[in-house]
């Protein structure tokens, strides 16, 4: 297709677990708050005192979205915040545990820490929770498991981890960020767990960490007494107020639209998998969550995979969007097994709100036309 085409083709969104966009219902909360409610929820005067109010109500709601106490969230600026806040909080101290399948956002914080282990995980990306308890020391501070991954959507063990955690006496900490909406929460055995509003229709900017009453967090920032002293620097209300209107529709409406999802998730997978030959999903062999699917096709590299299907107006990743840029293939994949090929082979499409099936189908015939004029393009490929 001529790039000039492209410009004109419809646009299909696929990439969900990177970013999702802030639903009409969201953006209607936050826009008084910026125009209306504009003042510092630290002043005491009436419009710090409203200001207040919105961010009181708000950490109520995303409270509520995962069974805590009010007094147990603590806002950040994201995901990325809030698992450096709880990796930090404990791991300049002493051992820390976390998978080889984390996302960057724990990965390289460890790579800060004095002391951190790496747990294996196996060819459908899961952990080994007896892996977890081999891995633990007299000096260990923290185990880090997340729950979701961001480019399987594969659900971790995290129940049995935490059982783990709890029996050897040790803070466990899960990066939940991809999995609420997706599926429920149980918070049982965690002592601090990591959300982000832009992946539930809700701003960028604005997340929260869970932190369990009467656990340790020290801080990551310096500055005023925000956020009872564990998180310095003025609040994101609107942002937090946004947060608190996904976590409404979370609440009410994410189970069946998760469903929705899976049967459209299924429906993709099985004619890709029919209609071309030497296709793969990784991770199949796991629980997942209902919108991700992280498929490999021999012979093919993902990069002009990824710029062909865009051309042709789908939206779709070969893996995390914080790693975008790297000349590495994933480590999620090659943590699994998978050689670089099969790791560059691969790319991940995650579906949202707004994907129908029509769209579905649409990309299956866009992926399956373009896999074989990429393989005609392959000399290698047989």
């Amino acid at each position: 297709m001529d790039p000039k085409e492209a410009i004109s083709v419809p646009r299909y969104y696929f990439d969900h677990n990177a970013t999702t966009p802030v639903s009409p219902e969201i953006f209607a909360a936050m826009a008084p708050v910026m125009t209306e409610a504009y003042g510092n929820a630290s002043s005491i005067h009436y419009f710090g005192q409203e200001a207040r109010r919105l961010l009181d109500d708000a950490r109520r709601e995303v409270a509520s979205m995962i069974g805590a106490r009010a007094e147990e969230v603590v806002f950040t600026s994201g995901g990325t915040e809030a698992d450096n806040m709880a990796l930090f909080a404990a791991g300049r101290d002493g051992h820390v545990i976390a998978t080889a399948a984390e996302h960057p956002a724990v990965l390289q914080t460890c790579a800060q820490l004095p002391n951190a282990t790496m747990v294996p995980v196996d060819g459908s990306g899961l952990v080994n929770p007896d892996d977890i308890r081999r891995a633990l020391r007299p000096d260990t501070v923290l185990i880090s498991v997340m729950h979701v991954n961001n480019e399987l959507g594969v659900i971790q063990p995290v129940e049995e981890v935490a059982a783990v955690a709890r029996a050897a006496g040790v803070p466990f900490h899960s990066d939940g960020v991809q999995a609420v909406g997706k599926i429920p929460v149980n918070l049982a055995g965690i002592d601090f767990y990591s959300i982000s509003a832009h992946k539930i229709y809700g701003p960028k900017g604005a997340g929260a960490l869970f932190v369990r009453k009467g656990a340790a967090l020290r801080p990551l920032l310096f500055g005023g007494p925000h956020e009872r002293k564990m998180r310095a620097g003025t609040e994101n209300v609107a942002g937090a107020v946004g947060f608190a209107r996904a976590a409404r529709w979370v609440r009410e409406e994410s189970a069946v639209e998760a469903a929705r999802q899976g049967g459209l998730r299924d429906h993709l997978e099985q004619e890709i998998l029919h209609r071309v030959p030497g296709a793969y999903v990784n991770g199949a062999g796991a629980p997942r969550v209902a919108n991700t699917s992280n498929m490999r096709f021999d012979g093919i590299d993902s990069e002009p995979l990824l710029i062909a299907l865009d051309l042709r107006g789908f939206a779709v990743s070969s893996g995390s969007a914080c790693s975008s840029g790297a000349t590495e293939p994933s480590h999620v994949l090659a943590a699994m097994g998978l050689s670089k090929l099969q790791a560059r082979s691969s790319v991940r499409i995650s579906l949202g709100r707004s994907n129908t099936v029509e769209q579905v189908d649409a990309l299956i015939d866009a992926v399956v036309h373009v896999v074989a004029q990429l393989r005609k393009l392959a000399p290698a490929y047989a």
